[in-house]
């Protein structure tokens, strides 16, 4: 009898796992900086003198970035962790387009030591949706 109504049901069976797996997503996947949005960002950098770190490619940089940011592609971050050990101490705020990559180098920064990560959630879309400004071209490095 379970069969069947999994067979005949088998679009609202899928809805309910894939909504479940939704709920469960975030629990799942755990963020590894502190996740800040564009208004707590821009309160470190205002009051705790943070460092920005986008980490998405020379091409996206350019598109539109933080003011200030420092941009090193995750793809690129173990090679010029160096760039970064002046910083060490100090709070970084990292980015990019949507807050996925960040995370995950955000994970990397906390393995070679860095301690006052803070993940923009949303990315740069949230900080553009939110109203605040970008700078476009020129690489900051």
């Amino acid at each position: 009898m379970p069969m069947e109504f999994i067979n005949q049901n088998i679009m609202l069976v899928g809805l309910v796992a894939v909504s479940g797996l939704s709920l469960l997503w975030p629990l799942l996947v755990r963020p590894s900086g502190n996740s800040v949005n564009p208004g707590e960002a821009t309160m470190l950098i205002n009051r705790e003198d943070a460092h920005i770190l986008d980490v998405r490619e020379a091409d996206e940089f350019a598109a539109g970035h933080l003011p200030e940011a420092l941009n090193i592609p995750a793809g690129k971050l173990a090679e010029r962790i160096a760039e970064l050990e002046k910083f060490k101490d100090k709070p970084i705020v990292v980015c990019c387009a949507s807050g996925m990559r960040s995370n995950k180098a955000c994970g990397e920064l906390k393995k070679q030591g860095f301690e006052k990560l803070h993940n923009l959630a949303g990315g740069v879309d949230a900080w553009v949706g939110a109203g605040y400004p970008v700078k476009k071209g020129g690489k900051k490095k």
